[in-house]
């Protein structure tokens, strides 16, 4: 993508603002703008590989996000499920179990609305 190419996204400027203008600046305008738009893997296979790395750091904070963003993305909801299974046995059985309540609150939230 060129300089002047945006992806819309806003998600660092939402969280920080001027606050910390250099990180919303990244998130924004090289992560989302560059790194998810490289032709190279395709989102769906971007968003299976955070969650993967964000399951194995134990970062449920961040997948709060990257999960919801991972069907959103084309990863189906079993998927998900197998991909954190099998995390368990290599990232270790609490990164999982986090990862899966995050998982499932998410499910469940979406079901209400």
């Amino acid at each position: 993508m060129t300089d002047e190419a945006s992806t819309g996204w806003t998600g660092g400027a939402k969280a920080f603002g001027d606050f910390a203008s250099g990180l919303a600046h990244y998130t924004d305008k090289v992560l989302f703008d560059e790194v998810w738009e490289r032709e190279s893997l395709d989102k769906r296979d971007r968003s299976l590989i955070t969650v993967a790395a964000l399951t194995t750091m134990g970062k449920t904070d961040q997948l709060k996000f990257h999960l919801p963003f991972a069907l959103q993305n084309g990863v189906e909801l079993e998927e998900l499920k197998e991909a954190i299974l099998h995390l368990a046995f290599y990232a270790g059985w609490p990164n999982a179990m986090a990862a899966m309540t995050v998982l499932k609150d998410a499910v469940e939230a979406e079901a209400g609305d």
